[in-house]
């Protein structure tokens, strides 16, 4: 596989048999450990998830990355051509992603025909002075981190204030006077796993971190059932690919979807956001071991994540990666498969190990 290169003027800077496992809440995006699912219409779905991902062409993605910010879906498409999928976001931008499904992963967050944000990962995605796995203190160093990032638009005023947390994870830069980067890193290896880059109107929507403002913050959007459904579908599909690079990235295996599990962590997903509660265990007292015996599932070993309250599928990931539990079930060798159910912002991985 060739490298990709993108030049980034601070760019790509980027269980268990029954175990149950839980996180810390941090600020802005509150990691909750614990999950399963009531099935979703997903018949088209199906056939784009099951089995082992098949290999995309790779990501023709040269020169800056910041580049594409503000750039036109005409422009996107000549350069990389179709996207895998056009995935509906929670913040009225679409996410288009392209994927090799194995070490590349991108999505471009399209509005009104421009390119709003960025997401990426990926272990041959990289370029100088910023690369994926590129220590903490390399970056720190040229581009200092701060505990407070600024941003003004007329009379309006905003200071994005990071905790102790935020800073090792994901630190803020202001690259422009209204483009960011949040840089994300596995703080176990102190090395940068992926970067996300957004105007401040996209920031100020997902508003990852403490907020102090003076002025207004942009409402986010209200949305209805079916829009949801079409968001959450989305978002499974992205937990289940990055998982796949994010093991790539690791020199772990491939993982399966399996729709029957998925099923199962959707409904455990929507029991926790709709009786408000979060926990790995059910109202009924049901683990995950009861909830896969409804579904007649058959496994050698099991593992669950979740996380809630994250703005998106990326966040969410790199939470789990960075809580030593959920990182143990997202990068175990022994596991083969995996369902994956979101519910409004409720996210849950269920892992399983089955016989070859």
């Amino acid at each position: 596989m060739r490298f990709i290169q993108i030049t980034v003027i601070l760019t790509i800077l980027a269980v268990i048999v029954f175990h149950v496992m839980e996180g810390k809440d941090a600020p802005g995006e509150k990691l909750i450990t614990e999950s399963v699912r009531i099935a979703k219409e997903k018949s088209t779905l199906l056939k784009a998830k099951e089995g082992t991902p098949k290999m995309q062409k790779e990501i023709p993605l040269e020169g800056d990355l910041f580049q594409w910010v503000g750039k036109g879906t005409d422009q996107l498409q000549e350069q990389f051509g179709e996207p895998k999928r056009k995935d509906p976001s929670a913040y009225d931008y679409t996410w288009w992603v392209y994927t090799d499904d194995s070490s590349q992963y991108i999505q471009f967050g399209v509005l009104g025909e421009e390119v709003k944000t960025i997401y990426a990962t990926g272990s041959e995605l990289g370029s100088k002075p910023f690369v994926i796995n590129q220590t903490y203190d390399e970056i720190n160093k040229k581009y200092p981190f701060e505990e407070h990032v600024n941003y003004s638009e007329n009379f309006a005023s905003y200071t994005f204030k990071l905790n102790e947390d935020d800073l090792k994870m994901r630190p803020l830069i202001k690259v422009d006077d209204d483009i960011f980067v949040q840089a994300y890193f596995d703080t176990f290896t102190e090395k940068l796993s992926s970067i996300r880059v957004l105007t401040a109107d996209i920031l100020l929507l997902h508003r990852p971190y403490e907020l102090e403002y003076r002025g207004q913050i942009p409402e986010r959007p209200i949305l209805n059932n079916r829009q949801w459904l079409k968001i959450e579908e989305g978002m499974e599909r992205q937990i289940f690919e990055i998982t796949n690079v994010l093991r790539h990235q690791y020199n772990k295996s491939v993982l399966k979807w399996d729709e029957s599990v998925s099923q199962v962590a959707l409904k455990h997903s929507k029991d926790m956001e709709v009786n408000k509660y979060f926990s790995h265990y059910s109202q009924n007292g049901n683990g995950l071991k009861e909830r896969l015996a409804e579904k007649e599932v058959f496994y050698t070993a099991a593992g669950e994540n979740i996380a809630a309250q994250y703005p998106d599928a990326p966040a969410a990931i790199e939470g789990w990666l960075n809580s030593e539990g959920h990182r143990q079930a997202l990068l175990k060798e022994e596991y083969t498969h995996l369902g994956v159910g979101v519910y409004r912002l409720y996210f849950t991985q269920n892992f399983l190990a089955k016989p070859l």
